[in-house]
């Protein structure tokens, strides 16, 4: 006998239709700030306790890096032992300290002009290591333990030092490549404090890979090879790719020296430098430099846009053998350089005069300071993780 349409209704009921539905748990979307607006969140609201935080900032302020604010006298005094230094690029009267500290995308601490432009020096290194990861993602570079000298035959890799060295090893300051490009020798930065100016020139050359140092002019040579790569200046490729994407505004400059022009396809093109040691490197504001932290700590997604890939966000906290503070151009909270009070899963970028842009991705929290003595940086980020 078949069941009636009453009969089946009832069924129904009985096993649960009835019943209201389990209520649905929605995670609420991460906050990103658009172009023109960045919303600002009491410090107490997103965690933390807020007079603590407000010494936080105060520390920071305090903490003036103690070098002249005409950065043409900090450089030149800072580097005088080089032999032969001198500057080669733009330079620019630095500002007062600043920075900002944002929590979940939100800002929850910001001091000084942070829409001030000024110089960053070495933290130019961590953008410079993101047109690397683009270059990867795009399968311009196949592998990162590819042999430079694969993609770059104009004789800046010939020899079996130099043809060894592979785009790991440039990224991780651990290729020892020997040479002069744009008229800077590579043994002339940062020789050993110790060591005689024939032994700087002569010393015996250590196998890629094996030998951590940090070196201008090399990283200079990876911004070379990434135009010979990319075959369009690099600032027009982070433009595009990521700082229109993240809301950057469109007052930073990337600058190379005022010799290191190149012809690429019938084009004149300028060759960037990684830093500010002689000049020039990446000039920008405190607000751009917060929307890349965001960008990384959110994994290099920026709303809907995966801008740069998961995989190279991973990557660039590979420490190398040679140091365990060092990923691709981005300094680890570990090893010799580890913060005291700080979890280890936090990295940064640094500059010479206290700039630095500090992710935690667990966190969701993103550090910005600058012209901080550099001396002080572990205890003023530890200072913020006690108030949070």
């Amino acid at each position: 006998m078949k069941p009636t349409l009453l009969a089946l209704l009832i069924l129904l009921c009985t096993n649960g239709w009835s019943q209201d539905p389990a209520p649905v748990t929605t995670v609420p979307a991460q906050y990103f700030p658009n172009a023109t607006e960045w919303t600002e969140r009491p410090a107490t609201e997103a965690g933390f306790d807020a007079p603590a935080l407000d010494s936080a900032v105060q520390f920071a302020l305090d903490h003036e890096y103690s070098g002249a604010r005409d950065l043409r006298l900090a450089i030149l005094e800072s580097f005088s032992r080089e032999p032969g230094h001198t500057l080669r690029g733009p330079t620019k009267e630095r500002g007062a300290p600043a920075g900002m500290i944002l929590k979940d995308g939100y800002v929850v601490a910001s001091w000084g002009d942070t829409k001030r432009v000024d110089m960053t020096f070495s933290v130019t290194k961590s953008y410079l290591s993101t047109t690397a990861g683009l270059a990867l993602d795009d399968g311009l570079i196949g592998a990162v333990t590819d042999t430079v000298a694969r993609y770059v035959w104009d004789g800046t890799f010939s020899g079996d030092h130099n043809g060894g060295i592979t785009w790991e090893h440039l990224l991780h300051q651990t290729s020892d490549w020997s040479g002069t490009l744009f008229g800077l020798d590579d043994w002339t930065d940062r020789p050993d404090p110790a060591g005689t100016y024939d032994g700087w020139k002569n010393r015996e050359l250590h196998t890629p890979g094996s030998f951590f140092k940090y070196n201008d002019v090399r990283v200079n040579v990876l911004a070379y090879s990434l135009l010979q790569v990319w075959r369009r200046p690099l600032p027009q490729v982070l433009k595009e790719r990521i700082m229109d994407p993240i809301g950057a505004t469109t007052t930073w400059r990337w600058h190379g020296y005022d010799d290191s022009w190149v012809d690429l396809d019938g084009l004149h093109m300028q060759s960037v430098s990684g830093g500010g040691h002689h000049g020039g490197g990446l000039f920008i504001n405190t607000e751009d430099h917060a929307r890349l932290g965001l960008l990384f700590a959110r994994r290099g997604k920026w709303n809907d846009r995966q801008l740069i890939s998961e995989s190279w966000v991973d990557m660039i906290r590979t420490p190398t053998p040679a140091n365990a503070s060092y990923g691709y151009m981005w300094w680890l909270n570990a090893g010799d350089r580890s913060w005291e009070g700080v979890p280890d899963h936090v990295y940064y970028a640094a500059g010479f005069g206290g700039n630095f842009i500090v992710i935690d991705e667990e966190r969701d929290l993103v550090i910005v300071t600058r012209w901080l003595e550099p001396n002080e940086i572990g205890e003023f980020v530890r200072r913020v993780y006690a108030a949070l």
